[in-house]
């Protein structure tokens, strides 16, 4: 970590969306599919630049993507909003090239960034200051996540590979367990660093909290909220449908 005063250092949020959300169907992504009225990113785009916060906005787009009339439209904000043809093969090479590009483009390698899944539009500007505010004194990041509230059932492997249902072999005790969820807030420069040796070590993580956990951190774990859950099946879709016309209407 750098010498940079800890109340001189920046925030910036980190988008990664060149996936191609298959298991949910249609023809555009679905981060650009329309969702109670506008494309599912816009949503997590207005959280953050509702955020005072929040000082740049960093999206990795595919770069077939990155001429789509869609960005167009949603580059309309009073703070620097950045799309950047840096979208991967995989999310982690998303994010690996996109901090690649912020820390080309001059911005303080002990900066902040939050990297957030546009698959997750429930998030809103309170939960993104409660993350900020809970983690910017630390030198270790953090991340929002739900304390898990399900019983938990590990599944008989042998007769799921033989083609038949699962059977219940134990229930997990679920006292120190959480559900991941985004932003994950951690050093700019850090963070890059971490999933490039994930990278070359052919690691598998799954977020970037993992990445951090790889390289011998322990992230603070920030309680988030239910309502923002990650959108990756059509139940998923037609539920933050109501969620979100519900909270237009409050």
């Amino acid at each position: 970590m750098g010498s940079a005063n800890q109340s001189t250092r920046q925030c910036h949020a980190l988008l990664p969306t060149a996936g191609t959300g298959s298991r949910l169907g249609g023809e555009l992504p679905k981060q650009f599919q329309e969702l109670a009225g506008k494309p599912m990113l816009a949503y997590a785009l207005d959280a953050f630049i509702q955020s005072p916060h929040i000082q740049s906005i960093w999206i990795g787009v595919a770069p077939a993507f990155i001429d789509n009339s869609i960005l167009k439209n949603l580059a309309i904000a009073n703070k620097p909003v950045h799309f950047l043809p840096t979208g991967g093969p995989t999310r982690q090479e998303t994010v690996q090239n996109t901090l690649s590009a912020l820390l080309a483009s001059g911005i303080n390698p002990d900066d902040w960034v939050l990297v957030h899944d546009a698959a997750r539009p429930g998030i809103t500007p309170a939960l993104i200051d409660t993350l900020i505010t809970a983690v910017q004194d630390s030198n270790v990041g953090g991340l929002l996540a739900i304390p898990l509230a399900d019983t938990l059932k590990q599944a008989d492997l042998d007769s799921a590979i033989a083609g038949n249902l699962p059977h219940s072999e134990k229930t997990i005790p679920r006292e120190h367990l959480w559900q991941a969820q985004t932003p994950q807030m951690f050093a700019t420069k850090q963070l890059h660093d971490a999933i490039e040796e994930a990278i070359r070590q052919e690691a598998d993580i799954t977020d970037e909290a993992s990445t951090m956990e790889l390289s011998g951190i322990k992230p603070l774990l920030i309680e988030g909220a239910t309502r923002n859950f990650k959108v990756t099946h059509p139940a998923d879709w037609e539920l933050m449908h109501v969620l979100l016309n519900t909270s237009k209407s409050t």
